[in-house]
């Protein structure tokens, strides 16, 4: 049976659910008009962010769309994120089930992609207080500052044995994060238990089926056209791979004598599922397990590098903001320094800046996790009915010249006396969210950004290949869930000379 078979059996059916899904209740926000069964998805392209963002030029701030028959809200403009993340927080907090984030997070088991309720605030208590507490930060400081000392030992022996060659800043930055978030959540760094290139390789493969639309998630009987695809099969592979890799370090942590440097939250969930005691009104299993594993695991170690790499690309586009943000870290910090401190961290003003402005331009998530409406509401006048799928353009927002001057352009001194921050107060940056579901790893991602940052930053000054321009660089993306640079940074390193 053809696809386009599929199409004309499945009409009526989408009809009947279209009429279900959105019924006509006042006034609905604007938007393309679609076709049948298929709504606007012909009018997505291959970076969804972007497709948005030009639609919504044409049809404003809040619109409605359809992806097949499921109706999707897209809010585009700081006053209606803000309404969506703030005023309707407990209304809009839960989540749409699809099949990818129920597959990669066992049956929404974990805290991302888990629909609001009891089992989602269980599993962020136990995350927030094992992981990404205050006390838990400051304890988990001298892990950051090892890994930090490793990257500047790996940038200077390529600086010293190949003194004109560059350097793979995406992989030495990618083993940098992952080398944190593991020893922090599954206490052992992940080459105990694989290869960098295999863990890079799973992270990518796992993320980017954990973001692809599949027909089952738009379309009645869509899993159909899903089987034929082969999309089904390509995503229980990538499934089937990472669960393989988080049964190896639960394994290893159930081997008798073993030694761990201090309690991760793999030791803290297996004891919980070992005692016949509950959590709340439900006992922990080995999905919620493998859920959190599985949100830490890819949500904490690619944000962080995206964010590194696309902040190191703009500096290498842009030289004078590199002059001016080396100089100031090398005045402030002094020269010779052995080894960089997080107690550095707060020192370095105009290093904050920079990131900011990265966050801006490359959120690492440019449309942030879907949100399910759980009553009726209003959003910048327009009445969004209960169970409606929201999205938030950060991509968008971020680029809004209502807002921001110039607002393609990379100008970190735009935030210099400027209120505006990324933690979830500004609806104008919203890198980590914002309200209930707002990201609980926000402290601990962002210390890895700027410890990693200053520490290349410190101790090397960085040049392009031999040839290349600044308009050489290329910005192309890739990624569907979090947006990568496509083509690998490839940077020059010299030790600095003071």
């Amino acid at each position: 049976m053809s696809i386009f078979l599929c199409f004309l059996l499945l009409l009526p059916l989408s009809i009947i659910f279209l009429k279900k899904l959105l019924p006509s209740k006042g006034k609905l926000p604007p938007g393309p008009k679609g076709l049948p069964i298929i709504g606007n998805l012909h009018q997505l392209g291959r970076f969804l962010h972007k497709s948005l963002h030009k639609i919504s030029q044409k049809y404003g701030p809040v619109m409605l769309l359809h992806f097949g028959v499921v109706p999707v809200i897209i809010v585009s403009s700081k006053e209606g994120a803000e309404e969506v993340l703030k005023t309707h927080d407990l209304e809009t907090c839960s989540r749409p089930k699809t099949v990818g984030s129920g597959l990669f997070t066992y049956n929404f088991k974990d805290i991302g992609f888990a629909p609001y309720g009891e089992n989602w605030r269980e599993m962020r208590k136990i995350a927030v207080l094992e992981l990404f507490s205050p006390k838990k930060l400051k304890s988990f400081r001298y892990i950051r500052e090892e890994e930090s000392e490793f990257l500047v030992k790996r940038v200077s022996s390529s600086a010293r044995e190949t003194p004109t060659s560059s350097v793979n800043l995406r992989k030495v930055i990618f083993t940098f994060a992952a080398s944190i978030i593991c020893r922090l959540a599954f206490g052992q760094n992940f080459c105990d238990f694989v290869d960098m290139e295999t863990v890079e390789e799973l992270v990518l493969e796992s993320e980017s089926n954990l973001g692809s639309l599949a027909f089952a998630d738009f379309l009645p009987a869509g899993w159909i056209i899903d089987r034929i695809s082969g999309q089904h099969s390509t995503v229980n592979k990538a499934f089937a791979k990472l669960t393989n890799f988080f049964e190896l370090v639960i394994d290893d942590h159930l081997k008798s004598g073993k030694i761990q440097d201090h309690s991760d939250i793999i030791s803290v969930m297996l004891d919980m599922i070992n005692k016949p005691t509950k959590v709340g009104s439900y006992k922990v299993t080995d999905d919620h397990l493998k859920g959190v594993m599985s949100d830490v695991f890819l949500a904490g170690v690619n944000a962080g590098s995206i964010t590194m790499i696309w902040t190191m690309t703009e500096l290498s586009r842009h030289p004078r903001v590199m002059k001016k943000l080396q100089e100031e870290i090398r005045a402030t910090l002094g020269p010779n320094k052995e080894k960089i401190t997080e107690e550095d961290l707060e020192k370095v003003e105009y290093l904050k800046l920079v990131i900011e402005e990265a966050f801006r331009l490359h959120p690492p998530a440019p449309l942030l996790l879907p949100r399910l409406t759980m009553s009726d509401i209003k959003i910048q006048g327009y009445n969004i009915p209960k169970n409606t799928m929201i999205q938030v353009n950060t991509y968008t927002i971020g680029r809004d010249p209502k807002t921001w001057t110039e607002p393609n352009e990379f100008i970190p001194e735009r935030f210099v006396d400027n209120p505006i921050e990324y933690k979830g107060q500004h609806f104008e940056l919203l890198p980590f969210g914002a309200g209930r579901r707002i990201c609980p790893g926000m402290a601990t991602g962002i210390t890895i950004v700027e410890l990693g940052l200053l520490n290349l930053l410190y101790f090397f000054d960085w040049s392009l290949p031999n040839g290349m321009t600044t308009k050489d660089i290329d910005m192309e993306e890739d990624g569907a869930f979090v947006i990568a640079k496509k083509i690998s940074l490839e940077l020059v390193p010299t030790l600095h000379r003071w």
